[in-house]
């Protein structure tokens, strides 16, 4: 029999209900109206009452208005037919939704996640006889171009055997096309789709694996020099219009991935239609076929019950761990955390409970440290591996990196890709400020490399700086060169023309190659006249990289604009550096990615040269202790 209640206090989305009888933590529970059911969660239990928070707005609400506990907890629907869905923070379809009601959704309005009568093509896997335990596959069924896998549902207890199966054939999500029965003798029938708590982390898996393969995203600015890891977590802070919602969207195009779960939580509408009506339309660089064909989109927009933004990261994961479970590579993009977060406060403060830093509560960095726990790559118990990547963009007041859900997250994440206001505004894209950005992760360059790359980076910024205070002619004409070696790499490799069919994305060999030349570049000694004469040189060569880039990989046209490039450096490079001058040669006669390699680590690290000033020197020097590592 179900626990009943009735509403003893309402503070915005947050009532108290007396009840009778047993519940849960995180049990549903619906407040029943004379027009609808409004559905909500348990968040507190004290005594004989409870705090709910409503996922609908409570307007009109009263003293003594019924409530049901279901005796479930919050749960989204598992099965074929997710792929290519839009859905709200509670998993209701909302095209569905749309063709019934129109653009104006009533309150109250609850639709099947998946549709309970389509009919789905099941090849059995196991016989009867068969072990099984949580998690198992019993079969398939074919959703676009996966395999989707049937699973012995995860709260199975123990290890079982199969019954029975059923045969090929045609089925509906709810009927049953296996029987197991687990150690205690207790038989269960199994479906093709089941409900799964989505506070509640999937672990039906043999054991998670350390971190350590990377995640190619094809931009070259975070595979290079900041990488994730496939199954890690990363962070995209920034402030408001500084490119976060479009590098989330290039990611989900380009990343070498097989399933992506965009969770607005809390964006702003336009944005989010933005996604919805260009996503149908994109085609799948891997596939041939339409993008949307192995996406989810989980919306809940700023106009959405600020309550369901929780429910929205939550659902959003718990798909990506059931996906995970089928071997499949999964990339979760939230944006933003930020708001999930505020919804967090606002509930607290309803609830009275103690603020902490900034009136956020103070379970926030376990509550962040407990969401992002849930990626990771782990092997399957049938064999293979699978894995969960969580990338999480946070929207900062300010643009402030202290403020604790951005402390909070950088405890947690393995990489840090630090969005800059300036570089935005400058026209660079993706704005990621590579001297505010860090990884923990291990990635297709020598880390000895990246380094020695980021020291460029912040020896032209500080030469940058100290120009604007005496002018370029105050400049000594050594730091002068270094500052146009910086800002050749930031303009022609860390920045990319998303409009390029091209330099879109890029390819792991296309950068091996391209940094290997370029590191080159910055480790060669320069001689000019003057800084106009420097200028002019940097100048070509960055209009010439920009060509380059938007050539494709090992066409004729590629070799031929490399060709122009070493032509041009060999016009400046100081003629002692005859080691250097002569890999340079080696280029123009070779364009393989391996051997390209091979001779960069000997004119790196075989290379004694004369710089032309003491700071160039330590420059040059710097760049030559790196040790080449192709991944």
């Amino acid at each position: 029999m179900k626990t009943r209640g009735a509403v003893v206090g309402v503070n915005g989305n947050v009532i108290t209900v007396r009840f009778e009888g047993p519940i849960m933590q995180n049990e549903v529970a619906h407040v029943l109206l004379e027009r609808g059911r409004l559905k909500a969660e348990v968040v507190r239990v004290q005594g004989d009452r409870a705090d709910l928070q409503v996922f609908e707005d409570t307007k009109g609400l009263r003293q003594s208005d019924p409530v049901e506990f279901t005796g479930e907890l919050l749960s989204v629907q598992l099965g074929p037919g997710l792929l290519g869905q839009v859905y709200d923070g509670l998993q209701n379809p909302l095209k569905a939704i749309s063709d019934v009601h129109g653009f104006f959704l009533p309150r109250g309005t609850a639709f099947p996640a998946l549709d309970p009568e389509r009919k789905w093509e099941f090849t059995p896997m196991l016989n009867a006889g068969d072990r099984v335990r949580a998690g198992s596959p019993v079969g398939f069924v074919s959703e676009g171009v996966f395999r989707h896998s049937i699973f012995v549902p995860f709260d199975f207890s123990g290890r079982g055997r199969v019954l029975k199966t059923s045969p090929s054939g045609l089925y509906t999500l709810n009927q049953p096309v296996c029987t197991v029965e687990n150690g205690e003798g207790h038989s269960q029938e199994v479906a093709l789709g089941f409900r799964w708590p989505i506070k509640r982390p999937v672990t039906c898996y043999r054991e998670k694996l350390p971190v350590r393969t990377p995640l190619l995203t094809r931009i070259r600015l975070i595979d290079t020099l900041f990488p994730v890891a496939r199954g890690g977590t990363f962070a995209i802070p920034g402030p408001f219009g500084a490119g976060k919602t479009v590098l989330q969207q290039i990611t989900s195009r380009n990343a070498l991935i097989d399933i992506v779960i965009i969770a607005a939580c809390g964006e702003r509408a336009g944005e989010v239609v933005e996604t919805i009506r260009e996503f149908p339309k994109l085609k799948d660089p891997f596939t041939g076929r339409f993008l949307m064909e192995r996406t989810i989109i989980i919306c809940n927009t700023s106009s959405m019950p600020v309550a369901a933004r929780e429910a929205s990261v939550y659902t959003a994961v718990t798909l990506g761990e059931y996906y995970r479970q089928m071997g499949l590579h999964v990339l979760l993009l939230a944006d933003s955390t930020s708001r999930w977060a505020q919804a967090m406060r606002e509930r607290s403060s309803r609830m009275e409970e103690i603020p902490g830093e900034e009136a956020f509560p103070a379970y926030l960095e376990s509550v962040i440290a407990a969401f992002y726990e849930r990626a990771g790559e782990v092997r399957l118990a049938q064999g293979g591996t699978g894995s969960l990547t969580i990338g999480g963009s946070v929207s900062p007041a300010g643009g402030s990196f202290d403020e604790p859900v951005t402390q909070a997250t950088l405890k947690v994440v393995g990489a840090f890709h630090g969005l800059s206001r300036d570089r935005s505004e400058a026209r660079k894209y993706p704005a990621i400020d590579p001297l505010e950005s860090w990884t923990r992760y291990p990635g297709f360059i020598d880390l000895s490399f990246r380094e020695a790359v980021l020291r460029v980076l912040r020896h032209g910024h500080e030469i940058e700086q100290m120009m604007k205070v005496v002018g370029e002619e105050g400049t000594p004409l050594e730091d002068y060169v270094i500052f146009l070696k910086a800002e050749l790499l930031d303009r022609v490799y860390l920045q990319q023309n998303a409009f390029d069919a091209v330099d879109a994305a890029t390819s792991e060999e296309r950068q091996r190659h391209v940094f290997c030349l370029l590191h080159m570049i910055l480790g060669s000694v320069f001689v000019f006249a003057d800084k106009d004469e420097a200028r002019q040189c940097f100048d070509r060569l960055r209009l010439l990289f920009l060509d380059y880039n938007g050539a494709e990989w090992q066409s004729l046209e590629f070799q031929e604009m490399e060709t122009r490039i070493v032509e041009r450096v060999l016009e400046a490079v100081q003629p002692s550096d005859s080691d250097m001058a002569e890999s340079f040669r080696e280029i123009l006669r070779d364009h393989d990615v391996e051997s390209s390699f091979h001779r960069s680590r000997f004119a790196l690290t075989g290379t004694s040269v004369a710089a032309s000033g003491p700071r160039e020197e330590m420059h040059v020097q710097d760049l030559q202790q790196g040790q080449p590592d192709r991944g």
